[in-house]
């Protein structure tokens, strides 16, 4: 194959999956907590057609060595943690991570996974869980004659119980944080499990040091820039654009030799 073609091709597939992360990233556009993911690509390794060489002399000029590209690849797919808008929701089991901090969750089959989506109900059992049933870690019961539930920046949750003119601590919420949260590995349903990349998990208490605080009421909405993924859009179309128009390009400088003997 022509490696012009090639090179070509593998152009156009990087375009395709640029435009796969920003059609992604659109179509969370609306999802609490979501990161939006960035592409990063890198060029492939090169064809030395001449060497280095010295013009004149020894201690002439050298000219440098003539190498010629074979295209491009996926490097990557970077998640950018940006901290999202805040949106209020007035209610009250909504929670939002304002700084850094994942809340801590556990799976049916005892795993730890985490997420910056704070959209919690109270289950049947009366603890705090997901959408998906998680349970929030450590766990956090409310009475069933309990009422008032309030949640402070510093984690703390608080329900007034029975006739209680005084409202009673019940729990208190841990965040855990990481030295590389785009080291995550994504599992869906706003869900991530810690990886070697992205290190162990540090915990502590909401407004602690390094700690972001809690925000009753709110939930983090996406950090995706509609705007800005247009702009992206438009980018990768036209890079497919000229990448297809080197193809033909190639392919009509093939059909001109081929038909030189004719």
């Amino acid at each position: 194959m022509d490696p012009a073609l090639r090179a070509a091709a593998t152009g156009m597939m990087a375009q395709q999956t640029r435009q796969e992360v920003i059609s992604n990233n659109l179509a969370n556009v609306n999802t609490p907590g979501f990161k939006r993911s960035r592409a990063h690509f890198e060029d492939l390794l090169y064809q030395t057609v001449q060497g280095q060489s010295v013009l004149g002399e020894t201690d002439a000029q050298t000219a440098p060595a003539i190498q010629v590209g074979r295209g491009t690849r996926l490097a990557g797919v970077q998640r950018l943690h940006e901290q999202g808008p805040l949106e209020q929701t007035g209610r009250n089991l909504d929670i939002a991570v304002e700084g850094e901090g994942f809340f801590q969750l556990q799976k049916a089959n005892g795993d730890t996974v985490y997420t910056r989506d704070g959209s919690f109900q109270i289950s049947d059992q009366g603890v705090l869980v997901t959408t998906g049933g998680e349970a929030l870690q450590p766990p956090i019961r409310v009475p069933v004659d309990s009422s008032e539930l309030t949640i402070s920046t510093t984690g703390v949750v608080s329900v007034r119980r029975g006739k209680d003119i005084e409202p009673s601590e019940i729990g208190r919420i841990e965040l855990a944080r990481f030295a590389n949260p785009s080291g995550l590995l994504s599992l869906g349903q706003n869900l991530y499990a810690p990886t070697a990349s992205s290190g162990q998990p540090v915990t502590g208490f909401p407004s602690d040091e390094g700690m972001g605080r809690t925000q009753q009421g709110s939930l983090e909405g996406s950090n995706v820039e509609i705007v800005q993924e247009m702009v992206e859009m438009i980018s990768a179309m036209r890079a497919y654009e000229i990448n297809s128009k080197a193809i033909k390009t190639a392919d009509e400088m093939g059909q001109i030799a081929n038909n030189i003997t004719r």
